[in-house]
């Protein structure tokens, strides 16, 4: 088995592993809504997915709660 013969200095390390990092994450515009969503997603204002309504979004409505409000 290859093994190196001499040690990789902390330099080399570093520049190979300043490529490591993590990118941002793609967003695209919900072709429904218009609002940003991640691809291959359902959209989260919506709930729609490939031109239909997969998620049916409800209304919030405060009278379902069991607690006040002020």
């Amino acid at each position: 088995m290859a093994v190196p013969k001499k040690k990789q200095s902390h330099s080399r390390t570093a520049k190979r592993r300043a490529q490591h990092k993590i990118g941002t994450p793609a967003v695209n515009a919900c072709p429904k809504c218009h609002n940003p969503r991640r691809p291959h997603r359902v959209c989260p204002v919506c709930g729609s997915y490939a031109g239909r309504e997969v998620v049916v979004q409800s209304t919030h409505d405060h009278s379902e709660h069991d607690h006040d409000h002020e």
